[in-house]
């Protein structure tokens, strides 16, 4: 990951070829898996996964909107495939479980994609909220819209509202069963605490699925097709960053320096066929249920 400035950073991550075709079967078995991270309480979970993996699934499908604005075709799915990113290469725990929330019509739907904790071995902790967004392109103006989206998750409203919604509900308990832990972050993370202090944990991942021509052409992880990914993803990140850094510049967020700024940058062939298939999948699942 390299490093952009002293607190930007790059994750790039691409699926796998069988057969000279991209994997979609590990994409869309990917996106089943991680439905239930977002779109079921902790609680829920627990108590359904013990019953069948599959009634996990379904209730979980239950929960999702299906219905985006042409800003946000497919942010379902980015929100799915982030949560299953912080999951498995952060280790991260789902403290606000969003689409489950956003089913709702309540203030806990809003803010930002993700929200999770990264325990650490010393007891400490850092706070995660990111950003999913599923685009046709990433050319320079579609960057806009989510350093938009990050400096209106890292104000200082915006914080503390996530923060009282994870003390708030009851999914902490469950992601955190020990509790002296669980009350050492409810106690950080109480209202009475300058943001500030809050800053200084804040991680903002932020996710841009994306189509790629280059992915879309190629039938294999050669080095050609390697190489081609890492050099324009390093191109994105470095626009990106100077749009973010740009606005920094005018805004000045207090604190800025302080967060550490995420950006995963995930190619996909086709983002229509992945939409329409993740559509048509839901509401068989939901038919059947």
């Amino acid at each position: 990951m390299p490093d952009f400035d002293k607190n930007g950073f790059l994750l790039s991550v691409i699926n796998g070829f069988e057969d000279g075709a991209w994997r979609k079967k590990v994409f869309r078995q990917f996106v089943l898996d991680n439905i239930a991270q977002t779109g079921l309480s902790a609680e829920d979970r627990d108590n359904l996964y013990c019953e069948s993996p599959y009634t996990t699934l379904t209730e979980s499908v239950k929960n999702l909107r299906l219905v985006d604005t042409d800003n946000g075709q497919g942010s379902e799915i980015a929100e799915i495939v982030l949560y299953g990113i912080m999951r498995y290469y952060y280790g991260a725990l789902p403290v606000v479980p969003k689409i489950f929330y956003k089913q709702n019509t309540n203030d806990n739907a809003k803010g930002a994609d993700s929200v999770h904790i990264v325990l650490d071995d010393k007891g400490d902790f850092t706070l995660w909220l990111g950003e999913a967004k599923f685009y046709s392109n990433i050319a320079n103006e579609r960057m806009y819209e989510p350093v938009k989206s990050v400096f209106d998750t890292i104000s200082t409203d915006k914080i503390k509202k996530e923060n009282s919604i994870i003390t708030s509900i009851s999914d902490l308990q469950y992601v955190i069963p020990n509790p002296d832990t669980r009350k050492f972050v409810q106690t950080i993370l109480r209202r009475e605490t300058s943001v500030d202090e809050i800053r200084k944990r804040l991680h903002i991942p932020i996710l841009l699925l994306h189509e790629c021509d280059k992915t879309q052409k190629a039938t294999e992880l050669s080095e050609t097709y390697l190489g081609e990914i890492k050099r324009y993803h390093l191109d994105r990140a470095i626009n990106y960053f100077n749009i973010q850094n740009g606005k920094q510049k005018k805004q000045n967020v207090h604190g800025y320096d302080n967060i550490q700024f995420h950006l995963i940058l995930f190619p996909v062939p086709n983002k229509n066929e992945i939409v329409n298939w993740f559509v048509e999948r839901a509401k068989q699942i939901k038919e059947d249920a």
